[in-house]
C-alpha cells in the first residue's frame, strides 16, 4: 500500500497505541509465517487500519502476545496473532504490493521494481490460487489504469476510480464480513482509493516534473513548464485539489459510519478523522515557503 494511512499518535491514548502496533506487528508476523521473511519489507500501516477495521466488526475478543522481532529483537513487542483479519491484510497488502511493482515495471522499467517482482512471485501465486477472482479484479483495473496512462488522459475522475474500484474489491473481499458490511466496505474502499491516488499524485508532482513520468493533476490543470514553477503550480491549483480531497474524506466518513464497529473504535476513529485529516494537511503543504506556512 502508499503509506498514507496512519493514525494521529497525539490523539490517541497510551493503550490504544500499543494495540494499533500489535496488529501492525501481527500483519508483519503473518506474512513471515506464510510467505518468508522478505515480503516483511512492504510492511506499511495502511495494512494494519485495514486489518483493525476488519477486526472490529466482531466481538470476538483479539489475541496479543509479547514477542521478538528482527526490528527489535531485544526488546518484546505484543503482536496480534490468529487473527483472520490480520491474515486478510496482510494478504492484500502483498497483492497490492506486487500489482504496483508489476505496474512500475510495465511503465517505467525499474529495475528495483522488477528484482523485488521477481522475489515475490512465488507468494503472489500462492495469492493467487487463493484469491482468483479478486486478483484477476485488480489486474484488469491496473490493465485499464495503465491504458489512461498511455493516453495521457487528464481525468482525475476516471483516473482516481480505478485505484477506488481497486481498494474497494480489496476491502470488500473479507470472506468473515457479512453481506451488509460487505456492501459497506467497498463504499470505504473506494473513496479511501480516490483519496489515495490523488494524494499520492498530489505528493508526487514534483518528482514527476523532473522526470516527466504521468501525472494526471499535471494535466488536469496545465502545467506548462516555460510559463510557470512547481511551486507557482501548486499554489495556482492547492485549492481545488483540497476540496476534492476532503470530499473523498467525507465519502469515507459516510460510509464508515454505516459500519456496526463493535471494539477498538477509538483507534479506527483516530485514523480516519484525525489521522487522515492530518496527511492531507501535510500533503497539501507541500511547495509553501516556510514563512506562508506559519501565516495558515
Amino acid at each position: 500500500m502508499t503509506g498514507y494511512v496512519i493514525a494521529d499518535k497525539p490523539e490517541m491514548k497510551v493503550r490504544e497505541f500499543e494495540l494499533y502496533n500489535s496488529y501492525y506487528c501481527g500483519v508483519c508476523k503473518s506474512i513471515a509465517a506464510r510467505y518468508g521473511q522478505l515480503p516483511r519489507m512492504l510492511l506499511s500501516y495502511d495494512s494494519a487500519f485495514l486489518a483493525l477495521l476488519l477486526a472490529g466488526l466482531s466481538q470476538e475478543r483479539e489475541q496479543v502476545i509479547p514477542g521478538h522481532c528482527i526490528v527489535h529483537p531485544v526488546k518484546k513487542k505484543f503482536i496480534c496473532v490468529d487473527n483472520p483479519a490480520v491474515d486478510h491484510a496482510a494478504d492484500i497488502l502483498l497483492i497490492l504490493a506486487y500489482a504496483k511493482l508489476e505496474d512500475d515495471v510495465r511503465d517505467e522499467g525499474k529495475l528495483s521494481a522488477r528484482a523485488l517482482r521477481m522475489f515475490l512471485k512465488g507468494a503472489y501465486q500462492k495469492l493467487r490460487e487463493r484469491y482468483p477472482e479478486l486478483t484477476k479484479e485488480i489486474e484488469g483495473e491496473l490493465n485499464r489504469l495503465s491504458e489512461l496512462e498511455k493516453s495521457g488522459s487528464d481525468s482525475l475522475d476516471e483516473t482516481c476510480a480505478v485505484f477506488g474500484r481497486i481498494m474497494a474489491a480489496a476491502f470488500s473481499a473479507f470472506p468473515d464480513a457479512e453481506e451488509n458490511d460487505r456492501e459497506v466496505l467497498r463504499q470505504l474502499g473506494s473513496a479511501l482509493g480516490r483519496w489515495l491516488y490523488l494524494t499520492d499524485a498530489w505528493d508526487d508532482i514534483g518528482e514527476n516534473i523532473r522526470d516527466g513520468n504521468y501525472n494526471p493533476v499535471l494535466l488536469r490543470y496545465g502545467f506548462d513548464r516555460e510559463t510557470e514553477t512547481e511551486e507557482e503550480f501548486r499554489e495556482r491549483t492547492r485549492e481545488a485539489v483540497r476540496f476534492l480531497l476532503f470530499f473523498h474524506l467525507g465519502e469515507m466518513s459516510r460510509a464508515y459510519d454505516l459500519l456496526n464497529i463493535r471494539k477498538n473504535k477509538g483507534i479506527t476513529d483516530n485514523v480516519l478523522y484525525f489521522g487522515l485529516h492530518r496527511k492531507t494537511d501535510e500533503v497539501l503543504k507541500k511547495g509553501i515557503k516556510e514563512e506562508d506556512e506559519r501565516s495558515l
